[in-house]
């Protein structure tokens, strides 16, 4: 089918085509003409850039008019229709032949080549040889501000000036003004097999219709103008016998069925129709006003600002079961929003659907970076995931932004059709570009969003991901493809000597922007966002005077406790008669972080603490340890005193010092410290590094390598990788020494009144049933004990009913002493277990 299109966008790869009636298309690259396609060919071989090839948006531009030949209508698996177009002179004018063509006809050509005297034109004739004098080109040229001359591929509207020898040779025009003044005739001797499209016509009214009129041309040609493509201000008027100008829309190719319009701007051969305003695009009328209604149709509504729209019949209700013609009387107001601009009709389309009127993205322009949105999955490819975000609207997820972590198999993560939640981290209206990302931390981030140099104002804090980790630092990128460096130097607060160990490619970390340059676009980044001291230092123990009794790192003292603090014991070391005071950080209290907070927890002001170990002096500050493995490392010599002792495969005991995302510090006595990086943590894939470590937390480390001039030091906290050998005998010495430090806490416990630790695991006790909550758990209470929360699941009631007041004995499950709770059971199964 042959039609007349105007382009209503321009890409690198297609031209996006307005057809009549609010229909549209496209024109792959492909089909433009045969030597544009060679050319795209012979550059797709070499592997390099053709001078002579031009990209489409260098020949086209929005607004033109083409003729197009109809090459695939498919129909998606959405139910929407994809209309594929050409434009190539060959397949347009494949019904005109040599003989055929006359002075004063109007066709498509397409730049074939460029010469001396003026240009050859690809007329898609067989056996003619069209050319165009540079003379008939050079007002058209100037008007077309596509630079000094026509490209290879660039499509024309070609007037005949004169046919020689037959057809064999014709001469060429494409000044506006003489094609814009020609009109066809029955000298040119048009036929129904090669009528075209875009061709101006008198013709004569045969019959007026209430959805358009018949009309007849070129002596025996009838056509036919629907109610779209009457002239609005003469849409009344019209009346048989009456001569009008038309322009040829469309011609079918086995019906013969002409189409013709009627409106002003296609009155004159490759005239421009009126574009919509931008900002109306989207736009959301309180009140458009029924014009006229048609029941197999639609229904045309004159907008506030005295233009015209239409509405096809499926968007003036949700269903067709709840549309109601009578709502559609002319007059009758609705609340609509512009949905598209059919620019071969001039003519607004809208849509009455709430689900539309409430969308909150109906084209590219709406979303804006940083936007989070919802979307389903399409599509899987090695390049990433593409998602559906609205009708019409598509965007990418780079493979690097699928998750927090590269996958090597998003497909077993994600499936088609999944819905999704991303954000916008570029938007590219113009090229229809959407980059969007799935990780966690970018999509959950109430940091401000980065998008232009201009806002990255020093001492800003916000996220970003790291692209690239190098010797000399890490790049790191925002949204709008905005990029800085982070140095060496300001990776973190500890030397880092490799920080393509300690970093990956994808990663989320807050960085504060240092300096910013926005017009060289550069970007001074540092992962260190503040000066704010360590966990170790937010304690502040004062001593009366300045103390003067030294001790070696190493040395074991007795301590007595003088004051409970948050986060640590303020104590008094109970050596000759100086009262020399010092601090043991909660933390410091054990090897393990849970029995360090029942520690501190059970422990009282007076309480005498034996066998803690100086650990360093900060200043005025004396800080100790009763690290059970700290101080046995130390005893056994398996330390190292200074940086120049430490050789790679030691195995040395330390404590986790501060926990980053990118890994973990760790502190060994005598104040050595070492980085174990997120590669080297754990066995298992590490997510988040907090996951895993905690700081305070006792560890065994192997030393991996050492980089003596910069004074640094990268670990292994790998289990399987830290082990001395005989990983049997360690884990049951570990276990000894925690069930040693429960059965001391329990001790700690029991002074007083009957305590929560007469609770142990294993043992039965008889309970009195306090309340039956509504989950179906109950409370009791134990006349052992008191001060204690004692409850049973619904499961581990089993089968049995209890009302409150009522005996029951009972199974001990888990007694956690630090929040004063028991766990019981009265299952039969776990009572009949021990007599």
């Amino acid at each position: 089918m042959l039609l007349l299109g105007c382009i209503k966008e321009v890409s690198d790869y297609e031209l996006a085509i307005s057809l009549p009636n609010g229909l549209s298309g496209f024109v792959p690259v492909t089909q433009i003409s045969d030597a544009y396609s060679k050319l795209l060919t012979q550059q797709v071989a070499q592997g390099e850039l053709l001078e002579e090839l031009n990209s489409l948006p260098d020949m086209f531009s929005p607004g033109t008019l083409v003729r197009c030949i109809v090459t695939s209508n498919e129909k998606s698996d959405g139910g929407s229709r994809s209309v594929k177009l050409s434009i190539d002179p060959k397949k347009v004018n494949k019904g005109l032949s040599s003989t055929a063509l006359a002075a004063g006809m109007l066709l498509s050509g397409s730049v074939l080549s460029v010469e001396d005297h003026g240009y050859l034109i690809d007329i898609g004739v067989a056996g003619t040889h069209a050319f165009l004098p540079h003379q008939k080109a050079k007002n058209y040229i100037k008007a077309l501000k596509k630079g000094p001359d026509l490209k290879i591929g660039q499509n024309l509207n070609c007037l005949i000036v004169e046919v020689k020898n037959e057809g064999r040779v014709v001469c060429l025009s494409v000044d506006r003004s003489e094609v814009a003044a020609s009109i066809a005739t029955e000298q040119q001797n048009w036929t129904l097999s090669n009528l075209l499209p875009g061709l101006v016509v008198k013709a004569r009214v045969k019959k007026v219709a209430e959805h358009g009129m018949k009309l007849t041309f070129l002596s025996y040609f009838t056509g036919i103008v629907d109610f779209m493509h009457m002239d609005p201000e003469k849409s009344m008027s019209y009346s048989p016998d009456q001569v009008v100008r038309a322009c040829v829309l469309s011609v079918h190719p086995t019906s013969r069925a002409v189409r013709l319009t009627l409106r002003p701007p296609f009155l004159h051969a490759g005239g421009t129709p009126r574009q919509l305003p931008g900002q109306r695009m989207g736009a959301v009328l309180e009140e458009a006003t029924v014009k006229a209604f048609y029941k197999q149709f639609g229904a045309i509504f004159g907008l506030d600002d005295g233009t015209l729209a239409f509405a096809r019949l499926k968007h003036l209700s949700k269903t067709r079961k709840s549309f109601k013609p009578g709502a559609f009387k002319e007059g009758c107001k609705h609340k609509c929003r512009i949905i598209d601009y059919s620019l071969m009709d001039e003519m607004c389309i809208v849509s009455l659907k709430h689900q539309i009127i409430e969308a909150r993205f109906l084209q590219y322009q709406d979303i804006h970076t940083g936007d989070v949105v919802q979307g389903k999955v399409l599509s899987l490819k090695p390049i990433g995931m593409q998602v559906k975000v609205a009708n019409g609207i598509r965007g990418l997820v780079p493979s690097l932004h699928l998750s927090d972590v590269i996958l090597k198999q998003p497909e077993k993560k994600y499936n088609i059709g999944d819905e999704v939640k991303c954000r916008v981290l570029e938007c590219n209206p113009g090229g229809k570009k959407l980059i969007l990302t799935l990780k966690r931390s970018l999509i959950q981030s109430k940091l401000p969003v980065l998008s232009s140099y201009e806002d990255a104002k020093p001492g800003l804090i916000t996220h970003g991901f790291v692209v690239c980790a190098r010797e000399f630092g890490c790049i790191v990128k925002f949204y709008n493809d905005v990029k800085g460096l982070v140095p060496k130097n300001e990776l973190a607060s500890e030397p880092i000597s490799c920080p393509d160990k300690v970093f990956y490619e994808g990663q989320v970390l807050k960085v504060m922007v240092l300096k910013c340059e926005p017009q060289q676009e550069r970007l001074l980044l540092s992962f260190r966002l503040s000066s704010k001291p360590g966990p170790e230092d937010k304690w502040k123990c004062t001593p009366k005077e300045k103390q003067e009794v030294k001790y070696q790192i190493g040395e074991i003292v007795d301590v007595k406790i003088l004051k409970k603090k948050d986060n640590g014991l303020e104590v008094s070391i109970l050596e000759g008669e100086n009262n020399v005071v010092a601090w043991i950080p909660t933390l410091h209290l054990s090897d393990f972080v849970a029995t360090s907070k029942l520690l501190w927890h059970c422990l009282q002001e007076g309480d005498v603490l034996p066998r803690v170990m100086y650990l360093s002096d900060k200043g005025e500050h004396i800080i100790l340890s009763r690290k059970s493995a700290v101080i046995s490392a130390v005893q056994e010599e398996q330390v190292v005193r200074s940086f120049s002792e430490i050789q790679p495969g030691m195995l040395l005991t330390g404590y986790v010092r501060n926990v980053m995302p990118f890994g973990v510090f760790v502190e060994f006595p005598f104040g050595v410290t070492g980085l174990a990086p997120k590669v080297s943590m754990s066995d298992k894939f590490v997510t988040d590094t907090k996951d895993h470590f905690v700081v305070g937390q006792t560890v065994i480390a192997k030393v991996m390598s050492i980089d003596e001039e910069k004074q640094r030091v990268l670990l292994n906290l790998k289990v399987s990788e830290c082990s001395s050998g005989d990983s049997a005998a360690e884990s049951f010495a570990l276990l000894n020494q925690y069930f040693k430090e429960l059965n001391e806490i329990s001790d700690l416990l029991r002074r007083g009144e009957p305590s929560i630790c007469e609770l142990v695991p294993g043992k039965k006790v008889h309970l009195v049933v306090q309340d039956v909550r509504e989950d179906g758990s109950a409370l009791f209470t134990c006349s052992s004990v008191t001060g204690s929360t004692i409850t049973a699941t619904r499961y581990h009631l089993g089968d049995k009913t209890i009302a409150p007041g009522e005996k029951r004995k009972a199974f001990v499950l888990h007694v956690d002493a630090l929040t004063s709770e028991v766990y019981v059971s009265l299952r039969e199964e776990l009572l009949k277990q021990r007599p």
